[in-house]
């Protein structure tokens, strides 16, 4: 009988769990023993009860366990601690946290980063990226809303007519799509922005008006994931993209390059433009952000605009945050499960080869390989 172990996340201000006492219940009837670390659903709302009577035992048995499911990258010092063969599970970001690939590596561990997940059909339920957008569009607006010195809805009140804000978005990927539902629920006139050509209906059918600046070649890769455009494009973006910024309320940021730097779309002088009380909030912050000036963790005053650098936001709602986490983690492993509660990966399985990043002692995402050569050149 393979062993599951949940541990509790070790990063400040990290409130999401990787299973939940409903999948809990998955690999217990798939003849699993899953073991939680004390308090690790504590800050997502579950507690050490529930997961007991999910069929969970409560205790830390890292070195024993067989499948490790992760939200962040273990540390390089627990990745040592693996027994050889064991399965990771997480989001590994093998471009940025190197150590961690190469303890991976080091302990023979076969380790699986979830945000390497194709985009096709077959694998939408085992998506974290969407699900964690969707998590963080959906917050970014609330935040929005909460600093923002004005109502979204139009008002009609015996003190006069309040006219709703302006939000507009600025891509229209999970995350800018829910931004625009949650927006539009508030009330607020809503405008938004893509590079791919596809996105003006999505955004129409939500209610929101497109605001075209043309689609450059090649905007869209084939796993369906916005590609960095050219500065040409760019420069023509950013000169139709002012006066939208300018007279919206509130700016919301979604655009993110897979593996690579976030790019600016809004300048310095689009938030100058910008009507004191307007806020910003830059859901790409973490990747170096979308909005000129924006600092991670911090909330920057400009002129009176507020840019709200949070890298987090998922975390914020991290009960349902952790639902859809868990639950794409269980359909990734589900493929592997074998009869009497064992693991055996499929190796010819598309999603598990485009995923998969250390195996039998090496490092073989290539990404992941770029990446620890340039470290190790830096570090020469």
């Amino acid at each position: 009988m393979a062993k599951v172990f949940v541990p509790r996340e070790s990063e400040a201000g990290e409130t999401r769990v990787a299973a939940t006492p409903e999948t809990v219940r998955g690999f217990v009837k798939a003849g699993f023993d899953v073991v939680v670390e004390h308090d690790a659903g504590a800050s997502a709302g579950f507690t050490n009860a529930e997961f007991e009577e999910a069929g969970a035992k409560i205790g830390y048995e890292l070195g024993e366990a067989d499948l490790v499911l992760c939200i962040r990258p273990l540390e390089p010092e627990a990745c040592g601690k693996l027994k050889p063969g064991a399965i990771v599970i997480g989001s590994l970001q093998p471009t940025v946290h190197t150590n961690s690939v190469q303890a991976l590596a080091n302990a023979k561990a076969t380790s699986f980063g979830l945000e390497l997940v194709p985009r096709i059909t077959r694998a939408q339920k085992m998506d974290i990226l969407s699900s964690q957008a969707t998590a963080a569009g959906y917050q970014a607006v609330l935040m929005a809303a909460a600093h923002l010195p004005k109502f979204f809805p139009l008002l009609m009140t015996a003190a006069g007519t309040i006219k709703p804000a302006r939000v507009f978005i600025l891509g229209a990927g999970v995350a800018g799509l829910q931004a625009i539902a949650t927006a539009r629920r508030l009330g607020a006139v809503v405008e938004a922005n893509d590079v791919r050509s596809a996105a003006a209906e999505q955004v129409e059918s939500l209610g929101a008006k497109f605001v075209d600046t043309g689609t450059p070649p090649q905007a869209e890769t084939t796993g369906g994931y916005a590609k960095e455009t050219t500065h040409e494009y760019l420069m023509k973006q950013r000169e139709i993209l002012t006066k939208h910024v300018s007279d919206a309320d509130v700016v919301i940021t979604t655009a993110l390059i897979p593996g690579r730097k976030a790019p600016v779309i809004v300048t310095a002088d689009m938030v100058k433009a910008m009507h004191p009380g307007s806020v910003i909030v830059d859901l790409a912050v973490a990747a170096g952000g979308n909005v000129e000036g924006s600092v991670a963790g911090k909330i920057v005053d400009v002129g009176g605009v507020k840019i709200i650098g949070e890298p987090n936001l998922p975390s914020l709602v991290g009960t349902d945050a952790s639902r859809m986490w868990a639950r794409n983690v269980l359909d990734f492993v589900k493929p592997m499960f074998k009869e009497g509660g064992g693991l055996e990966p499929d190796w010819e399985d598309e999603v598990l080869l485009a995923s998969v990043v250390t195996r039998d002692g090496q490092i073989v995402h290539e990404g992941a390989k770029q990446a620890q050569q340039s470290s190790k050149d830096a570090s020469q």
